[in-house]
């Protein structure tokens, strides 16, 4: 993706006006919805910054001209909140559900440290503890499936606890021919259903336990493949401040990490 100046605030804006509905105006005075998914969008692609409180500071030194409507900062937070809807609606738009072969994986999101996890109120009603190769951690499952140039075909969020297999019927469509995943998505007990609905072929390494496969190579390069969603997830995790602890309220959590993927979305498509 080429750098962004200034300017490209504007092109994004045209971008989201074409992704969302129509807004009615009346008794919504004010910064619209498509000024507080661009403001966060384009924040999350230059300068990102967690806290809600440093984005309007940013809004409001750099782009007051922009966004003359800009409210104060408790405003500010509260519409970014009643945008949630239109976060998901772009995002919907933006995923590349017409890719034939798909890769699954899936990736944690702790919310706090274990330690804190006893005195965590914010989501604590869909959040749990979940356990993968590298411990337990506190918090939420992000299940993703990307196709061969890294754009999310399919995303759903659980809580941790989720067993990966269960998000199968969420990340396959009748676009898909095959799905790559790792042993947690070679049951037949998931694969089956969906074989037998969208004619979609399954193929994963076997279990330890299992007896040994026959693994043709195009099977071989299929499957090494699958490092590539590894490599979308420390891109999210590590370099775009996907995980994080200060959202206040679970609508808070839904908006950065939608405004995180949608952006991470935008950068390998165009």
């Amino acid at each position: 993706m080429h750098s962004l100046e200034h300017h490209h605030i504007t092109d994004l804006y045209v971008l989201v006006d074409d992704l969302l509905p129509q807004e009615s105006s009346l008794g919504r005075p004010g910064i619209t919805n498509r000024e507080v998914v661009t403001l966060l969008l384009f924040n999350t692609l230059t300068d990102f910054q967690p806290l809600l409180k440093d984005v309007h500071a940013w809004a409001k030194r750099h782009y007051s001209a922009e966004f003359p409507k800009l409210p104060k900062y408790s405003a500010f937070v509260d519409r970014v909140h009643q945008a949630y809807p239109a976060f998901f609606t772009i995002l919907q738009s933006l995923l590349a559900t017409d890719s034939p072969i798909e890769w699954m994986d899936s990736t944690k999101i702790p919310v706090c440290n274990n330690h804190r996890a006893d005195h965590y109120r914010v989501a604590r009603e869909v959040v749990g503890w979940g356990k993968n190769w590298q411990g337990y951690w506190y918090g939420f499952k992000l299940h993703g499936a990307i196709n061969e140039k890294g754009q999310f075909c399919a995303l759903t969020l659980t809580s941790a606890a989720q067993y990966d297999g269960h998000e199968m019927k969420h990340l396959v469509h009748y676009a898909t021919r095959i799905a790559v995943g790792d042993t947690h998505y070679g049951g037949k007990a998931q694969t089956d259903p969906l074989t037998k609905k969208y004619g979609t072929l399954f193929l994963a390494y076997p279990h330890p336990k299992q007896n040994k496969k026959l693994l043709a190579p195009w099977q071989k390069l299929l499957l090494d493949f699958r490092s590539k969603i590894e490599s979308v997830w420390d891109i999210l995790k590590e370099h775009m401040g996907l995980v994080t602890s200060f959202p206040r309220s679970l609508t808070g959590y839904l908006v950065h990490y939608l405004r995180v993927i949608i952006a991470y979305q935008l950068s390998v498509i165009g």
